[in-house]
């Protein structure tokens, strides 16, 4: 009889085991006013970049992750501006994954706000304040998963790594400049999540999800136009504005050829797949190989939707005009500033070279003015992350388990911190929470006077982030839900 004592004994210890491995679901009513607790703290804090002073909310980031125990590291290039850097040990069977968000936010003329800016203010399920969506959301959201991951101790394949960056609204060279160049091995990983994606609601209801699988990469060009000065009473054919007025409207009115990659083909034909019939004609047509075909689709994009057209192209926007004192005296040079957005596959010189030959006028210069600053003198690095990786496929799954949507993976017209990561090989994928379409145009979306966030869906997107970082590093036969 003991051989089957034995048995059975041995059958109840394997039954078992998956259990006593699997870690704890958290309590989420506690998790939510922990998260709420952090978020208000974090947002109350003035970070305005500029003039930049990211210490008190990294002293609050390092104080919560050295209460669980989680051994954390601090690298500045100045005091004041500080970069939080933590780190789970895992098995090591994997290369780690780095979360992280940052500590700035852009400055605030107080007078336009209703709520105060760094108040943190709850209202009608909102919280208002500047930062509440860019980027103390998923900066919160990261601290508590490093929070419940150590909590739970659960078994890891993988490191995970927690950054919590200084500089990211226009001082890079403070805060990922820094850990790019002389602390890489501190963040250095496989997978990166970061902000950069988001889920759009439209009248209350998901529509889909976006994640940030590649950017655009932001150059400045001036368009510099010279000629003799004289007085004003003498109007002259070179005048230096003249030349330079023609030469913006040339710019201006030039679309630069469509340049499509893995990631905007892949958006927009599942795009298409969510809307309506007609429209969701135009996302297919923008598609084809065919002038014909694509051209009256790529027009309709810029008349109604001109995000959506810049995605498909290097774009190029006169937004600084510069020349003249006085009002009778012709000036001898005036300037134009494109803001010149290029897709990762565009060669920069031969795009300076095609806005030459748009401008084709020998009395305008046309050169790269050095925008935006890289503390090493050179550009912002290109780049994009697959759609196919392990990382990308978790997120998918997160995005339907928790929002029943379809992800779109999304070239941003704008930039993000993720482009040096990416510079280094890492494959980084931008997330967020759920916001309605309709906030931006209302003035409550990142950078604006009311920027704000539903309390609701705040809570949300951390079940979401927990969900997706635990699935993609927890240990191989650690069960889990």
């Amino acid at each position: 009889m003991r051989p089957l004592a034995l048995t059975l004994l041995t059958l109840t210890a394997l039954a078992s085991a998956p259990l006593a491995q699997a870690p704890a679901e958290p309590d989420w009513p506690a998790v939510e006013a922990e998260t709420l607790r952090h978020f208000q703290a974090l947002v109350q804090f003035d970070t305005s970049d500029p003039p930049g002073n990211e210490k008190p909310a990294a002293d609050y980031v390092k104080s919560v992750l050295e209460r669980e125990g989680i051994p954390v590291e601090v690298f500045a290039l100045e005091a004041h501006r500080p970069n939080i850097v933590a780190r789970l040990k895992g098995n090591g069977r994997k290369r780690p994954l780095l979360i992280m968000g940052h500590t700035d936010v852009v400055n605030v003329d107080a007078k336009k706000w209703t709520h105060p800016p760094f108040g943190a203010v709850r209202d009608g399920g909102y919280i208002y304040g500047r930062g509440t969506v860019d980027d103390k959301d998923n900066l919160t959201a990261a601290l508590m998963v490093m929070v419940l991951l150590k909590r739970a101790n659960v078994p890891l394949d993988r490191d995970v790594i927690f950054l919590a960056e200084s500089g990211e609204e226009g001082t890079t060279r403070v805060g990922i400049e820094l850990m790019v160049n002389q602390h890489f091995p501190a963040i250095d990983a496989e997978y990166c999540y970061a902000e950069g994606g988001g889920v759009t609601r439209e009248a209350g209801r998901v529509r889909y999800a976006s994640v940030q699988s590649t950017e655009k990469i932001p150059r400045g060009i001036d368009l510099i136009a010279r000629g003799p000065s004289g007085h004003g009473s003498v109007p002259l054919i070179n005048n230096a504005i003249a030349h330079l007025s023609a030469a913006v409207a040339k710019v201006a009115a030039w679309r630069p050829p469509i340049m499509l990659n893995d990631t905007t083909g892949a958006y927009f034909k599942r795009l298409a797949a969510l809307s309506p019939p007609d429209v969701a004609k135009h996302y297919r047509d923008v598609l084809s190989l065919d002038p014909k075909i694509s051209g009256p689709a790529d027009d309709w994009l810029l008349e109604n939707e001109p995000r959506h057209s810049s995605m498909l192209r290097t774009s190029a926007s006169p937004n600084i005009i510069q020349g003249g004192y006085r009002n009778n005296v012709i000036p001898s040079e005036a300037r134009a500033t494109l803001d010149v957005r290029m897709t990762p596959e565009e060669n920069p010189e031969r795009f300076l070279e095609q806005v030459k030959k748009v401008v084709n006028d020998p009395a305008v210069e046309v050169v790269f003015n050095g925008w935006p600053p890289s503390s090493n003198g050179g550009t912002r690095p290109g780049g994009a992350s697959r759609i196919d990786t392990e990382a990308f496929k978790v997120i998918e799954a997160g995005i339907t388990k928790h929002y029943a949507t379809t992800t779109l993976p999304t070239m941003s017209t704008g930039a993000s911190d993720m482009a040096y990561l990416r510079g280094k090989g890492i494959q980084c994928y931008g997330i967020g929470p759920a916001a309605d379409a309709e906030d931006g145009p209302l003035g409550f979306g990142a950078h604006s006077d009311q920027e704000r966030i539903l309390e609701s869906e705040l809570h949300r997107f951390v079940r979401f982030h927990w969900d997706i970082v635990a699935n993609l590093v927890r240990a191989s036969g650690a069960a889990g839900r």
